[in-house]
């Protein structure tokens, strides 16, 4: 997967990735090239008492250091861009892929998990490939020019590499044969502390309410000792890479200086050679460290590259069509004909047999008990479920058989759950339409009863909005919700107990401003408060996923023996 990411998307910086290689060769001929001048000037410069040499060779010297210089700081330049580039579009293409997603799929992967592979898994595969452009191109040119250096300098020491190369190699691979499944549960354990330190922080009113402070402390403490104990594990095979390349590399001048000077004493060999060849074999013991630094990065980047190449190669289970209708007939008619949904791998369905038409003008309300699959109904029209079985209908066209563009165009929907995005007032309203004015804000939150308390804050308007809108009341925030809702002025109208936070006399003056607006166009509300939905025109009784009733309120009350009690029960509540 990590060789498919790579290819995928650094294709675009063919160029880039070309200029670096270029540069880096350069450098490290520089790089190569140093040791034999230094040779030189030891033998012929030195030994022999040529001023004249010693400083014409060092100015060549110094000219090749520059060059070094300046085109491995250019290939830095461009390498980073390009890495930095790779990132930015990995996590776009991530991004764009989790925007597709249908509740399903965000139910399976969970957001502290899709939250930790868009950014530390992306940011591991932008550091390898960093390090990539700015060492690992050079460590197999710095090894093979080092060998041939080496080799030109005095075959006779050769010996050395093939023994010292091998053993490097062995520890190393040694090394992180043991750091590979380590990455992995780092990977999994970082997720645990994302999801505990996210379910933490969102529920801290809940935690405070019940005191349950020292619960919550020892159970992340868990999660993070977890993330710890791994980390060390993993840290202390890690700390071992270094100290045994450096073991390797010291015994390396050891053996050089010890053999060579046998060579130097007989003959075989000059001091500058000798010296060359010692920092030759350096060179090529560093390629293989660098390359080993490299190898550290990639068990975790291919780790990391699992993660995100599975979520990038998930496809939603709501695709789009691929002939889809952008434009519809009539008046947004809603028809359900015996339509299900069941969830993967569930015993029973959450819907089965659900039929029932809402039509422009009308309003339908959706009731019954908790877990009866409201929610689930309403989320099936604007396709944040798909049906398994039976149809959705909007104008008599199959939802699955709508552009997405044009189905959301027409709906204008407050979800159970009401979140508002940091902002302002008006930024919040204009998610439901860009170009508003203030007028039409005002309008809006005028019929959502919302008017009153934004007029009350200290910018109006321009008041400030935390995430999620946690500085507001849960019935400001359903009333800003349905605020966005109404200034789209669309066909449908999806309320999904929108009114739950509400007071009797809110509900009740909303609901009769909501009228004039909502007269010609598809009402489905989902409530459970009897009040909120006696005078629709037609109440849908659910009950373990199924219809138990359809009417209105009166009809209802002798037909329908679970309304009946659902009424009942909410009558005894307020006498009482």
């Amino acid at each position: 997967m990590l060789i498919k990411i790579l290819r995928e998307y650094l294709q675009p910086y063919k160029r880039e990735i070309a200029i670096v290689v270029g540069l880096q060769l350069i450098g490290t001929l520089a790089a190569l090239t140093l040791p034999s001048l230094n040779a030189d000037i030891i033998d012929k410069g030195v030994l022999r008492g040529d001023t004249g040499y010693i400083l014409r060779m060092g100015g060549w010297m110094l000219a090749v250091s520059l060059v070094q210089v300046v085109v491995t700081i250019t290939a830095v330049y461009f390498g980073s861009r390009a890495a930095m580039a790779f990132g930015r579009d990995v996590r776009s293409a991530f991004f764009r892929r989790v925007l597709d997603f249908s509740g399903r799929e965000m139910a399976r992967f969970g957001a502290p998990s899709l939250l930790t592979r868009n950014t530390n898994d992306v940011q591991q595969i932008q550091m390898l490939v960093l390090m990539t452009f700015t060492m690992l191109v050079t460590a197999p040119i710095m090894m093979v020019g080092g060998v041939f250096m080496a080799l030109r300098e005095d075959v006779g020491l050769s010996w050395l590499i093939l023994a010292l190369v091998p053993i490097l190699s062995l520890i190393i691979w040694f090394i992180l044969s043991h750091m590979v499944p380590g990455f992995r549960v780092m990977q999994r354990r970082l997720d645990t502390v994302n999801q505990v330190l996210r379910e933490q922080i969102t529920g801290i009113r809940v935690i405070r309410a019940f005191v349950r402070e020292p619960f919550e402390t020892d159970r992340f403490a868990e999660a993070n000792t977890d993330l710890t104990n791994v980390s060390i594990n993993v840290g202390r095979w890690m700390a071992a890479i270094f100290p045994s390349v450096m073991l390797v590399m010291n015994l390396s001048s050891v053996a050089v200086l010890w053999f060579g000077a046998a060579r130097v004493d007989s003959g075989a060999m000059q001091i500058g050679s000798m010296t060359a060849f010692l920092t030759y074999i350096i060179q090529i013991l560093m390629s293989v460290m660098m390359a080993t630094f490299m190898f550290m990065l990639l068990p975790r980047a291919s780790v990391s590259a699992d993660r995100i190449g599975e979520v990038l190669e998930t496809e939603s289970s709501v695709p789009p069509p691929k002939d889809g209708a952008t434009e519809l007939p009539g008046r947004s008619t809603v028809e359900f004909e015996d339509a299900g949904f069941q969830y993967p791998g569930a015993e029973h369905p959450v819907l089965c047999g659900i039929t029932f038409t809402a039509r422009p003008g009308q309003t339908t309300a959706v009731i019954g008990s908790t877990g009866s699959g409201k929610t689930t109904l309403v989320n099936l029209i604007p396709r944040l479920f798909d049906a398994t079985e039976g149809r959705v209908l909007v104008d008599g066209v199959d939802v699955r058989d709508i552009v997405p563009d044009t189905l959301w165009d027409r709906i204008g929907l407050v979800p159970q759950t009401i979140y508002l995005f940091s902002g302002t007032v008006a930024s919040n309203l204009r998610y439901g339409k860009p170009d508003a004015t203030e007028a039409e804000m005002w309008e809006a939150l005028e019929i959502a009863q919302a008017r009153e308390f934004v007029e009350a804050m200290p910018d109006g308007l321009d008041s400030a909005i935390s995430q999620g809108g946690t500085n507001v009341s849960g019935g400001q925030r359903q009333r800003l919700a349905i605020a966005r809702a109404l200034i789209r002025r669309p066909e449908l109208y999806l309320f999904d107990d929108s009114f739950s936070a509400l007071d009797v006399t809110t509900d009740a003056h909303l609901r009769h401003a909501l009228e004039s607006v909502t007269k010609d166009a598809t009402v489905i509300i989902v409530a459970q408060r009897v009040a909120t939905i006696m005078d629709a025109d037609q109440i849908v009784v659910l009950e373990d996923g199924g219809i138990v009733g359809l009417g209105t309120h009166d009809e209802l009350l002798k037909t329908c023996v679970p309304y009946a009690e659902i009424v009942d029960s909410q009558l005894a509540a307020e006498v009482s």
